[in-house]
């Protein structure tokens, strides 16, 4: 969609054909994971921690969303991180 206010794109659902799930690895501790989410997902600081909580206690957590080639990047930088991730796509 076109944003005729301020004359950018919208980046709505449409946009988002792929998300990335990181996995609960039983290695990382939680700030590391924390740090690794704020700087690498652009998550607050309290986004991050809810995430790596959730992650810790089910299992695994979607924790972006976009077009595959914005969500690829992220996986390949915390796979560096050696996080384990997994990219999905939308039904």
């Amino acid at each position: 969609m076109y944003n005729t206010e301020k004359n950018s794109i919208n980046y709505s659902m449409e946009n988002k054909t792929h998300k990335l799930v990181l996995f609960n690895d039983d290695v990382h501790d939680f700030l590391y994971v924390i740090a690794c989410l704020m700087k690498y997902c652009n998550h607050d600081p309290h986004q991050a921690e809810q995430c790596a909580l959730i992650a810790h206690s089910n299992g695994s957590i979607d924790v972006a969303s976009g077009d595959f080639m914005k969500i690829l990047e992220i996986h390949e930088n915390l796979n560096k991180m050696e996080m384990k991730t997994e990219i999905s796509e939308y039904a």
